[in-house]
């Protein structure tokens, strides 16, 4: 139910079709959302943004309001997100379509394929960047135009409900669950947690009776879709949309088949063979938006991965694979597994400390520890933060607290020659290490 306070609020948005929520950020014109946090209160800055340019600040503490300018709201996050809900709902009724996904591992890099082969057909608009939570998925919405057609949101959650409240915003009309994996453990209670939290997608597209693309080498996912309008993709024969791996060192090339479309070789840009499913996916969604077969394999070989994510670099000699931005078990497991496959005389890995793992966590990076000693014995093996220094490991290791001091010795221990993956959780500021190799 859309409450009057946000229709008036929806009649400045139409006037004023921008919104920010910093100061240091103002676009003239736009609408200012006072926003809360635990060291923060965006009231104290209201007159601030106004000053700046800002047409209305929208608060919800009275003592803030000074003129016409200041629109009062019972909580600014709420009002934020039930205006981003009443946009979407008034571009559905015309054309507008949202596709959303969320995963363990792989969700921007799947995002951002999904994104480039609908753009072959459609006027769309895409997450960026991590606006993946509950003000960055509002913001999202509130860049659509009514000349978009579909909207790919990404959806990120670290506990249960939160993938529901986003998929009450955004009320998506088709979705996909990339994997279920070993992410979050601490906030969702547990790998059961997990599921039910990535399940709460669907569950949000049967009330809504959307379509979901399921990826067909997951049991689980499976079962949960058979009360859905699904399309199956992955690797084995019940696919629908199916792939498999050809060439993986260091770049993917893989093909693709329907029942009607016969074998398709794609030569990506992308490192590591735990990408297959993403691409796998983005084949799927082409072929069921009826997207032009030759159009779909463009718009996977033309992608270029960046931010520090499944990024090939050529430094000298080296090879690096940057893989920086985030990290679970699941996630570490696959790029070690990787380059425990892909040519090369010397490896090195550089890893991060993975986080938010609970009371799994000691044993969770004890497990890559040992993994790296069964896959890569004779690797370089440098291992960053204060959970990895607390591992045993059988051979050499040299372990940092941080990603700075690790930086340090690298620059005066230099590889040559080398295969280098650098990997860990965001807060580790892995890209540290990266940048003395690529200088």
């Amino acid at each position: 139910m859309i409450n009057s306070s946000t229709e008036k609020l929806y009649q400045l948005f139409l006037r004023h079709p921008q919104v920010c929520t910093d100061t240091r950020n103002v676009i003239p014109g736009s609408i200012y959302f006072a926003l809360k946090g635990g060291n923060f209160n965006g009231n104290l800055f209201a007159e601030e943004a106004l000053s700046k340019g800002a047409a209305f600040a929208v608060v919800d503490e009275k003592e803030f309001v000074r003129n016409e300018k200041y629109f009062l709201v019972d909580d600014v996050l709420s009002a934020l997100q039930n205006l981003a809900r009443y946009h979407r709902q008034i571009l559905g009724q015309k054309k507008l379509r949202v596709f959303a996904l969320t995963g363990s591992n792989g969700k921007t890099t799947t995002k951002e394929l999904l994104a480039r082969v609908l753009s072959k057909k459609f006027k769309t608009l895409f997450t960026q960047g991590n606006l993946n939570n509950h003000i960055g998925v509002p913001l999202t919405l509130l860049q659509l135009t009514d000349e978009h057609e579909m909207a790919v949101i990404e959806m990120g959650a670290n506990h249960q409900k939160e993938i529901e409240l986003l998929c009450s915003i955004a009320e998506p009309d088709f979705g996909l669950i990339t994997n279920i994996g070993l992410a979050h453990l601490e906030g969702f209670g547990g790998p059961e947690g997990v599921f039910i939290g990535k399940m709460e997608l669907f569950v949000a597209l049967e009330k809504r009776g959307g379509t979901a693309l399921v990826f067909s080498d997951d049991e689980r996912i499976v079962e949960r879709a058979k009360s859905l309008k699904h399309i199956s993709y992955g690797t084995n024969e019940n696919a629908e949309v199916k792939g498999k791996l050809i060439a993986s060192d260091p770049f993917v090339r893989f093909a693709w088949q329907t029942k009607e479309i016969s074998n398709h070789e794609v030569q990506t840009q992308m490192v590591g063979n735990y990408n297959l499913s993403n691409l796998i996916a983005a084949c799927a969604t082409g072929y069921y938006f009826k997207i032009d077969v030759e159009e779909i394999d463009d718009a996977i070989a033309s992608y270029s991965p960046d931010n520090n994510r499944s990024q090939v670099v050529k430094c000298g000699t080296n090879t690096l694979l940057l893989d920086a931005y985030n990290a679970n078990p699941s996630s570490m497991r696959a790029a070690i597994e990787n380059i425990s496959k892909m040519k090369g005389a010397k490896k090195m890995l550089v890893l991060g400390d993975m986080f938010e793992l609970g009371e799994t966590s000691q044993k969770e990076h004890q497990y890559i520890v040992n993994l790296i000693g069964e896959l890569i014995p004779d690797s370089t093996v440098v291992l960053v933060g204060e959970l990895f220094s607390k591992t045993k490991y059988r051979f050499n290791s040299i372990k940092f607290s941080d990603s700075k001091s690790a930086a340090e010795w690298m620059k005066n221990n230099l590889p040559e020659n080398s295969l280098i993956l650098i990997k860990g959780s965001r807060g580790m500021k892995m890209e540290q290490c990266a940048n003395v190799l690529m200088c």
